[in-house]
């Protein structure tokens, strides 16, 4: 019995010195850097609303890129939502505007909005929405990470001043913010 309890000792104290060999973590300098993420918009139930959504890092934030179609002509809500989750026939399973801050809700050029307030889509008259922007309060780490979160677009326009969503209506696309191939993380 003398034995085991040596031997089960010694393999405790050689796992314990393999802790201390570890190399502490990394430092947020040294972070993986995320270039470029991607979102399929999905239509949801009784909509036809689909498109293809990227963010690109730039110098001066992150830049934003969508081409949507199938939507009625006119202005849309378009923002990020809380969760990326877009499994409820609606999408108020995404939750409501990400914001982390507990901001008002706003226009994408105002100071104090949601860190997901994008704006407003202008669908032409075949239904084609085309979106470019560059945000310098989204990101891809931190508290405004927008990385697994969803991107909706509503059916109608978001007037830039109702609490707390902007009044735009039912949710005709979702789909989740992932990480694109040519935004693969590097070290």
């Amino acid at each position: 019995m003398k034995k085991y309890i040596g031997i089960i000792t010694v393999i405790i104290l050689f796992a314990s010195m393999s802790f201390v060999a570890c190399p502490p973590p990394k430092s947020l300098t040294d972070m993986p850097v995320i270039k470029k993420a991607i979102v399929v918009l999905h239509p949801t139930e009784g909509d036809s609303a689909k498109g293809i959504v990227t963010f690109t890092k730039v110098e001066d934030g992150i830049k934003i890129v969508g081409d949507i179609e199938n939507l009625t002509p006119g202005k849309h809500g378009f923002h990020i939502h809380t969760y990326g989750d877009c499994s409820a026939l609606d999408a108020t399973s995404a939750g409501g505007h990400f914001n982390p801050e507990n901001k008002k809700h706003g226009a994408p050029t105002d100071e104090d909005r949601h860190v997901g307030d994008l704006g407003n889509l202008n669908a032409d008259e075949n239904g084609n929405a085309h979106y470019e922007r560059i945000d310098d309060v989204i990101a891809f780490f931190g508290p405004h990470s927008i990385i697994g979160r969803a991107i909706i677009v509503h059916a109608g326009e978001d007037d830039l001043t109702s609490q707390p969503t902007g009044n735009a209506g039912a949710r005709v696309a979702c789909g989740v913010i992932g990480i694109a191939e040519e935004g693969e993380i590097v070290e």
